[in-house]
């Protein structure tokens, strides 16, 4: 199982939750991958969950889902996107996951009658797990992010079985710290204590971070600097100034103008080889920073509101997905979050839909807020404002038009109201055996299915492909008995599964509506920054040309 020579870099965090581990676990990978190096990315959640699919959205953000269909924490989405790679289920771990498979092994007499103990076992499993992650995919570097902070009782398993990795090989492993550096208002100085304290904190564990990349709003200065290295037994040279910048997607530039790639290389005792470097991603980078045209494009949701603050990590890919394309074809989005509540309980009017050139309506579940999503979806249908419906989006996009359409006023998904006459979006057979006997967890349609799409659709003349392979996360589908009078007044269903059952996008034709498009997937979890998504590309050259209109 062990990798010979496989070099690791375990990325902690200090002082508080939040800092940016995610991203600067995928701006280092970034940068060694342009060294020359195969990276391989891995998040270890210290939830009990077994996976993230169960996880409420408004305290832990968006669950991404892999090719494979795991769900996971939405930093391997971070990965994809900053790596341009899809990952596997070995990138991702929980404590969930580690305990029921020591659990499972017990059962199975898989210990032969021992005592079976945190130390060694969940340990050993844990470095089990890392070490078959990196010899699975010919990758010569692992980026392990431990989520937490240092002191959380959660998360000391895994440092502890990254102190044993360190201990058997010294050269090949190498500890990062990302912490927080506050300038309280009233003081108007960077106070580096907290640091030095995590950082003591850690030493407890027996690790020592060789590399601290210190977060703050402002950059840090020579004096600060050596007062880190200094109190936290580092060098100077390997404490990394990380203060907020305009986009994410700026830092592993930041890093490599710090030397950081120069320094993971000396510490892992590693040379990098001849590439063409970041010259693409600094000319995506830079590109970003030069558009001048605005477009103003509303995500109608409900995973908004989390006490008095806004959680946009929610929908953290469809608005990434957004941007890429916006990128492409030259124009920067001004995203403006509307909860769907607000136009239910008659605080928001749809008539103040106007001002937006582009709708779209996200995924998400259960029956808060939907009404108001449907009047948002028959304002943007009958105004003619482009409109891009993710999964949710699309089930609702088509309830509307059966309601308005088909003139079916109690028309409606099982999910809402299982006992309206009809059920345009209905459960298949197999999910209703599964919910009849409580089954949640994982059991949803989940990852990369294909779909055949319609020549001479909208869909089809966006991908320019017959077949394409989307990755999905819902339960519920479009009831195959509406589907035909649903075509009847209209409404194209332009991309289906291989055998005609399960539909995949539905639209209106061009003559009836400059983009008006749904997708039972979510495009938004493919779409790179060097590689926007078709779906995307289409809707914001429609919301373009809509704004160029007004």
């Amino acid at each position: 199982m062990k990798k010979k020579d496989h070099k690791y870099i375990f990325v902690i965090g200090g002082v508080m939750s939040g800092v940016g581990k995610g991203i600067a676990t995928s701006a280092i990978g970034k940068v060694l991958q342009a060294k020359g190096f195969n990276i391989n990315p891995i998040k270890i959640d210290p939830y009990l969950n077994v996976d993230a699919g169960t996880m409420n959205p408004t305290e832990h953000g968006e669950t991404f889902v892999l090719r494979s269909g795991l769900e996971t924490d939405q930093d391997l989405g971070n990965y994809e996107r900053f790596l341009n790679k899809d990952l596997r289920n070995e990138n991702y771990m929980t404590s969930g996951m580690v305990y029921q498979s020591v659990i499972e092994r017990e059962r199975n007499l898989g210990y032969n009658g021992k005592c079976v103990e945190a130390i060694p076992h969940i340990r050993d499993e844990i470095i089990r797990r890392i070490e078959k992650s990196a010899s699975l995919n010919g990758s010569e570097i692992s980026i392990i992010e431990i989520g937490g902070t240092v002191g959380d009782y959660q998360n000391i398993m895994f440092i502890e079985a990254a102190r044993v990795m360190k201990g058997h090989n010294p050269k090949d492993v190498l500890f990062v710290m990302v912490s927080y550096l506050p300038i309280p208002g009233k003081l108007g100085e960077m106070k580096t204590k907290p640091t030095q304290n995590a950082v003591r904190q850690l030493n407890s564990y027996g690790v020592q971070p060789e590399l601290i990349i210190a977060r703050s709003s402002e950059p840090l200065d020579k004096k600060r600097k050596d007062k880190i290295a200094i109190q936290c037994n580092v060098t100077q040279k390997h404490v990394v100034s990380a203060p907020d910048i305009e986009s994410v997607y700026d830092v592993p530039l930041h890093f490599e103008k710090g030397k950081l790639g120069d320094s993971v290389m000396e510490l892992l005792h590693m040379r990098p080889r001849k590439t063409s470097g970041l010259t693409a991603w600094r000319n995506f980078a830079n590109k970003s920073k030069r558009l001048k045209k605005e477009v103003n494009i509303a995500i109608v949701g409900k995973y908004f509101d989390t006490g008095n603050f806004v959680l946009s990590d929610a929908y953290i890919s469809v608005i990434e997905a957004i941007k890429y394309s916006a990128y492409k074809f030259g124009a920067k989005p001004k995203l403006h979050w509307l909860n769907s509540k607000e136009f239910e309980n008659g605080k928001k009017k749809v008539g103040s839909l106007k001002e937006f050139d582009g709708i779209i309506v996200p995924g998400g579940f259960g029956e808060t807020g939907i009404e108001g999503k449907l009047q948002v979806i028959k304002y943007a249908r009958e105004h003619k404002v482009p409109y891009l419906g993710l999964c949710y989006g699309m089930q609702l996009m088509t309830v509307e038009y059966a309601r308005s359409k088909l003139r079916l006023k109690d028309a409606n998904t099982l999910e809402i109201n299982p006992d309206a006459r009809h059920l345009v979006v209905d459960l298949m057979p197999e999910q209703k055996e599964l919910l009849k006997d409580k089954n949640y967890g994982g059991t949803m349609r989940l990852g990369v299915y294909p779909a055949k799409l319609k020549e001479g659709s909208i869909a089809h003349s966006l991908y320019k492909e017959k077949k394409v392979e989307e990755r999905h996360r819902h339960r519920y589908e479009i009831n195959p008995d509406y589907i035909e009078r649903l075509e009847a007044k209209g409404l194209v269903f332009s991309g289906r599964s291989p055998d005609g059952k399960l539909m995949e996008i539905a639209e209106l034709p061009k003559k009836e509506h400059p983009f008006f498009l749904g997708t039972q997937f979510h495009p938004e979890l493919q779409a790179r920054p060097l590689a926007p998504h078709p779906i995307f590309n289409g809707f914001v050259k429609a919301v373009l040309k809509f704004n160029e209109s007004k």
